[in-house]
Order: C-alpha cells, then structure tokens, then sequence
C-alpha cells in the first residue's frame, strides 16, 4: 500500500509539474511580445534625441527634432505595438498568405498577385520626391532595428504560425495604397455579374427595379452578346476569396460620416468638426493612435495605418481633415473573345492580341512550392480563370493607374491652409474619398479627392471588350470634381450619399449609401443655432433612424387591417408605439429590421430562384435599393408570388407574410414575449483576431474580445451594419471617432474600438472598447505640455551602435 501511496504522490507531483510549466510556457507565449514602454532604447542612425510619451491608454506621442529622426521612431514604436499586423497586411498586398497559413491560401494569393500592387509600389517609388524617400527609408529602418533586438520577443502570432518576419522595405509601406483601393473598390465586380445575370433572365425594363434609382435612371449599355453559367464561376472563386481576407481581418473599408461647421454655428465662434470612418471591426483595429511633434516644424496626432508612418486622418496646429468614401465605380469587367486556334490572343479593335503571360512560384507552408500562371490583357488580370473557355473576363481597375496618394498624405500632415489641402488631396486617384476640411481661421469645406473615370455609358454590367469602345479615356480633372468651400449654410457633410447631381457630366458611380445617414446628420445640424463638442458627441452617437420613421407607418396601417394572432397583436402595438430609436434596449428595431430582410426575400426569390436571389441579396447594396423603389412603386409586379397561381399577392399581401415570418422567427429565438425581443440580444458584434477562428488558441489566449451588445443600423448615423446574409452578426461600424475643435486642439475627442496594441496579452490590446460602445471618448491631447503632464510611460531613443 505505501508503494502504492507514493506512486500516486509522485503521479500528482508529475501532473502539478506539468500544468505549471505549461502555465508559465504558455504565459511566456503570450507574453513575450509586450514592450516596455519605459525602456530607453539606442537607435542606429539618429542623429538626435527622440522622447516618446505614452498617455494612460499607452498612445505614444513622439517629439523628435526632424523628419528621419521621427520617422525612423515611428517605425520602432509601430512595431513595438502591431509588428504581426504588418507584416499580415505585407502578405496580403503581396499575395503570400500561403507561406504561413497553408494551401488552402493559394488561390487567395494569385488573386492578390493579379493586382500587381507590388508592382505599382515600385513605380511610385521611382517618381516620389526625396523628402518621402528618406521618410519611408527611415521608418523601415525602424521596423527592422525592432526586429533586430526583438528576434527573441517577438509576438505570439509568430511563434504559433512558426516563422519570423522579412526585413521591412519602403515600397511594403506603398503597398498600402494599393490595399485600400482594392478594399474600397468593394463587390462591384460581383455586382456587374450579378446585374448582367438579370438583363438576362428579365430584360432590361423589368429588371430596372432591381437596380439602384440613387444615381438616377441613366439608359443601360451593354453589349448584345450571351455567357453561358461556366463562365460566372470564378465570381464565386473571388467572392470567396474576399471572405477569407474578411476573416483574417484584412477587409475592412466600407462607408463613413463627416461634417465640419463653421464658427457662426459654434459657441466658439470657430469651426467644430467630425469625422467617422465606417470599417471592419476586428482586433487589432485598423488604425493606430499615434501623435508627431518636430519641433518647431510640425505637430500632427490622428490615425494612421500600420505599415506607413503617416496619419491619414487627424489634425494638425492648423486644419483638421477627414475621409468618407466617394463609392467611385472604378472597375469595369470586359468580356473578351478569345482566338479558337490561340487560347493567349484577344481580339480587339479587329485583331489579335497577345495577352501577357507570367508565371507564378508560391510557396506553401511546409516548403512546397507550386507554380501557377496569370494573364493579362491591356487593361488588366483576366480574372475568369482558365477553363479552355471561348470567352474570358478582364478587369479595368483604377488601382492599375499610377497615383501617389503617400504624397498626398505627407502634404496633409503638414498643410497649413485649403491651397495646400488641395494639392494634398489632388494626388489621390486609386483611392477616392470625400476630404472634410476645417482649419483655424475658420474656413470649412468639402472637396471630392479620386480618380473618376472617363468612359461611355455607366460601367454598372459586364461590356464587351472587342474595341476600344468602352475603354477608359483618361480621369476627370482635379479641377473638375466637385467641392464646397465655406458655403452659405455654414456647414458641409458627407456620409458616401450620391455625390453631384444628374446634370454633372460624369459618371461615378451607382452604388451610393441612401440617403438616411446623411437626412439625419443635416436634420440635426439644421435644428440648432450654435454647436459645442457636446451636440457633436450627441449626433455622433444617434441612432433615430429617417429610414424606419419613414417605412413605419405604411407598415402599421396594412397589418392594423390584418388577422393577426396574440403575439403578433403583442408584436404590432410594440412596434406601432415605437420611436424609431434603435438603441439596443428596444424591441420595435428587432421587428423593424427582421422584416426588412424578410419582406425582399419573400417578394423576389420565387421569381429569381434561389441561387440568383441569394447571389443578389449578398449584394446588399442591391437590396437596399430594392426595398426603395419598392416603398416607391407598391405595384411592382415582383410582388405576385408565381408559385401560387390562384392568387395574384399584391405589396400589402407580402408584408403581412412576411411580418407572420419576422414573428415565428423571432419567437424561436427569443422566446413569445416580444416585450423581452431588445435588439442588442440579436444585434452583436464581436472583436476578431485572424487566428480567432481556432477555438482553442481562442480560448487559450483571449484573441477575440465580446460580443458586445449594440444599437443602431446601417441606416443611423451610430451605424453596426451587418450582412444580410448572416443577420444580424455586426461586422461593420465607426472605426474611429474624431471630434475636433479649432479654437482649442486639446479639448478634442476621439476614441477607437479596440487599442494600441496588437498583443492579446497587453492591457491595451483592446482597453478602449468598453468606453467606445457606450458612446464615450477620451481627450485628445496635443500641446506639448499638456502630453508630458500626463504621460504614464516615457522612453527615449538614444542615438547609439
């Protein structure tokens, strides 16, 4: 027995060993990739003293006493806090996600290497001005010198993946344009096959009420030519891909809100101004905190996006500047003709062209290599694959065209007036936005910064690529895009709402956000004499939706008519006393928005079919603009259900249906009490990190933070969008909110979803998302005094070997 007795004590000794050198192995892991913020470090190739200064939520503020010494600070701070995050965004703009994650990446991958986007980076390079140079230079050394004296601390995601990064390169930070032009570009290469798909099966005048009416009814030109179903297989291949990018969090831009008043609107007397940028929500967030000083020269705070060292939006002593996405249609699909006798040649403009052919090496985790092919014609990848088709899909993509839009951000950092803002802007042409403006003599404006196409007809469906008909001739002017400065109302807004009107000459797009956003931030803005940072956090923070006011009382009056059961009666009074607010508490948005999904489906998929119907309600732009000529036109024969033929079901017919559907739902899930169906319950969002998806690692290191429970919509300024396909799993939100005041920087707001680190171990990997779900901000500090008062953490650069 005593053998026995001492053999158990030395199994329970062995087993208490074990799980305590696997607990601290494993809080080592985690661990280890956390800096110092207190830390002095030497630098290699300073050529003075940098102070870094970390406020209580660890955002460093950096003072340097010029440009490389700065830069080449950002760099190492950058990679002290997000050098994983990098070095992902590296991979994914040079298509080598295959090398740490598998096989499963490598068709992800040539789609990324058919964008040539480390191609277009070189090129840049080629033709920037010193000064970006030496900035670019400088922060890579940074990043490198990071990964020189870290080799042994490096970030979890390293050891778990098994690899260790490449020397960082100047054009790996150019590559982030082209990785915001392909991310903002959004699906409208799947919307183009999906629309060619209806001309097809309706014709062109019944499918007009599928299509947007937000840029007006422009005549449809495409080509008189058929595809056979083979030839769409390779939406499917792209669509899949983007969801893996979107599941690795590197899909991210989507819509945004700003807005700048003057100072004859403020309790200041100079201009407030606001800015929300609508992206992915992941963790790590997109954006990176961060603050510059040279001193004497510049002083700069916003955001910026890891892997340059530039903050893209934010403010500096002189103008604050802001984004939201112009929804510039800037692809355009061609079907091409290819020669029987010669799958490599193209016809065009009455001869055969050869493509151009490149070969491929992607390597495989693991150390196989395979080698794959791509082609080209003139205006871009042949994107259909190769299936010995007699017809192939090309893309025309403006993220191809040359564009500095690092110059552009370099010049915003330092401009001191709306001259220099607009050479700033004046170099964006891959990626286009809507520049908010407001600076400290009081002048605000609006200026639409991109490259808009010049081409016939609206690029809306696949055309035929035979000639050079519907090839591009060239971008509008910078001169000829629109813009506002200091106008009569006193304020300017954007909320990606359709940009000009009708009577402007060109066309730039069709896929607008509707106007419920931007009705809303000019309702509210209109409503008041004199603005303060408070009304700001107040709209910022609204969730009344116009959209749901709007649509509310049709609905009412059709289901007061109808037979109803105790529940939904229950359901029905609920909703009839509703506001319109869709705080997460309520229950009328939870009826509100399940029926808006439901009502499109249920009217358009007996006629569609189910794989053309979920192909367009995956668009949900498409939707949206469905549901808006539908409240238009309540005839639409869409409305009659064709499997029923005894019956001819009108627009009041399907609501009730489809209210009877919201309520059978919404019972299963949520039990049959409606007052107890509160929107936030099913309305969520979750932070994920792109190794997240593996429960264990999950759970092992805390890598996803939620699900938080929200209000508002797509619809509401406060927007949690979702997709319509996986409702209601919030994927999509304000980035960053920034609330800026010209009169005095320091009482500025701002707030991000998440933190500054990257490193699910950190305290501040996602310390701020408590406060930015309730609404709140934390201050915004900027004069060099104010950042050392209340620094929590200092470190020094010291120049050294």
């Amino acid at each position: 027995m005593k053998i026995f007795k001492r053999i158990a004590v030395i199994i329970v000794l062995l087993i208490v060993v074990i799980a305590v050198s696997g607990y601290f192995f494993l809080h080592h892991l985690s661990h280890k990739g956390i800096p110092d913020y207190s830390q002095d470090i030497n630098l290699k190739n300073l050529s003075e003293e940098v102070i870094v200064y970390r406020d209580s939520l660890a955002i460093p503020h950096i003072i340097a006493q010029n440009d490389e010494d700065l830069y080449r600070a950002v760099g190492y701070v950058m990679a002290q806090d997000r050098l994983w995050q990098m070095d992902l965004l590296r991979r994914v703009t040079m298509g080598r996600l295959s090398e740490i994650f598998g096989e499963d990446y490598v068709e992800t991958d040539l789609l990324l290497r058919s964008l040539r986007i480390f191609e277009k980076s070189q090129l840049i390079l080629s033709k920037t001005e010193p000064e970006g140079i030496e900035a670019l230079e400088a922060f890579s050394d940074g990043v490198n010198q990071y990964i020189e004296q870290n080799e042994k601390s490096l970030p979890l995601e390293f050891s778990v993946l098994g690899y260790k990064p490449d020397k960082w390169k100047p054009a790996y930070s150019m590559n982030i344009i082209g990785y915001m032009a392909w991310d903002l570009a959004g699906n409208s290469y799947s919307s183009e096959v999906t629309i060619y798909k209806l001309l097809e099966k309706f014709g062109e005048e019944k499918m007009k009420d599928l299509l947007p009416h937000v840029a007006g009814r422009p005549d449809i030109v495409y080509p008189d030519f058929k595809l056979n179903d083979e030839n769409f297989e390779f939406l499917k291949e792209i669509s899949a891909h983007q969801k893996v990018l979107q599941d690795i969090g590197a899909q991210i831009f989507c819509g945004s809100n700003n807005w700048a008043v003057s100072g004859k609107k403020t309790v200041s007397g100079k201009p407030l101004f606001a800015n929300d940028m609508h992206l992915g929500l992941n963790a790590p967030g997109i954006w990176y905190q961060m603050h510059h000083i040279i001193e004497g020269k510049m002083n700069v705070t916003g955001v910026g996006i890891p892997g340059q060292p530039l903050v893209v939006g934010g403010h500096n002593d002189s103008i604050a500047w802001g984004m939201t996405n112009l929804a510039v249609d800037d692809i355009d699909l061609y079907l091409e003709k290819i020669n029987p006798d010669d799958s490599g040649q193209y016809m065009f403009n009455g001869e055969w062209k050869d493509m151009e052919v490149r070969k491929e090496k992607i390597k495989i985790k693991g150390g196989e290599e395979i080698e794959r092919e791509l082609r080209f014609t003139h205006r871009g990848p042949v994107i259909s694959g190769f299936k010995n088709l007699s017809d192939m899909i090309s893309m025309r993509w403006i993220g191809n065209d040359y564009s500095n839009e690092m110059r552009g951000v370099y010049l915003l950092n330092r401009a001191n007036n709306w001259e220099d803002f607009k050479n700033a802007i004046s170099s964006f042409k891959s990626v286009s936005q809507n520049f908010a403006y407001a600076d400290v003599n009081g002048n605000i404006g609006l200026y639409a910064g991109g490259g808009v196409p010049i081409r016939k007809g609206n690029g809306y469906t696949i055309i035929s690529g035979e000639t050079d008909e519907y090839d591009w001739k060239g971008i509008v002017p910078f001169e000829s895009l629109p813009y506002s400065y200091n106008p009569e109302s006193g304020f300017v807004s954007s909320a990606n709402n359709k940009t000009v009107g009708d009577d402007y000459p060109y066309y730039i797009g069709t896929y607008f956000s509707q106007e419920y956003r931007i009705k809303r931030i000019r309702e509210l803005l209109n409503k008041k004499e004199k603005f303060s940072r408070e009304d700001f956090v107040e709209i910022q923070n609204d969730e009344s939706s116009v959209l749901a006011r709007k649509l509310q009382s049709d609905i009412i009056d059709i289901l007061s008519k109808a037979e109803l059961n105790d529940i939904e009666e229950k359901a029905l009074e609920i909703f009839t006393n509703w506001d319109g607010e869709m705080s997460a508490e309520a229950t009328g948005p939870a009826i509100f928005e399940s029926l808006y999904l439901t009502l499109p489906k249920n009217i358009l998929i007996d006629d569609l079919g189910e794989d053309l119907f979920y192909e367009y309600y995956g668009n949900s732009s498409l939707v949206k603009n469905f549901v808006e000529n539908l409240w238009s036109n309540k005839e639409m024969k869409w409305c009659d259900d064709i499997t029923t033929a005894d019956i001819e079901e009108g627009f009041d017919e399907m609501v009730v249906k489809s209210f009877k559907d919201v309520i059978v739902n919404l019972s299963e899930k949520m039990g049959d009490s409606p007052e107890r169906w509160s929107w936030g319950s099913i309305h969520k969002f979750t932070l994920a990190h792109p190794l997240g998806s593996v429960k264990l690692l999950s759970k092992v290191f805390n890598l996803n933070r939620g699900p938080y429970e929200v209000g508002g919509s797509f619809h509401t300024i406060r927007p949690f969008s979702y997709p319509f396909r996986d409702p209601f799993k919030v994927d999509n939100g304000a980035s960053q909110r920034h609330i800026y005041l010209t009169d005095n920087w320091d009482k500025s707001l701002s707030i991000i979803p998440t933190g500054t680190s990257g490193v699910p171990a950190s305290d501040y990997y996602c310390n701020q998302t408590e406060l930015y779900v309730k609404g709140k901000y934390h201050s915004d500090m900027f004069s060099k005094n104010i950042v050392i008062r209340h620094a929590k953490y200092t470190m020094k650069f010291i120049p050294g070997e």
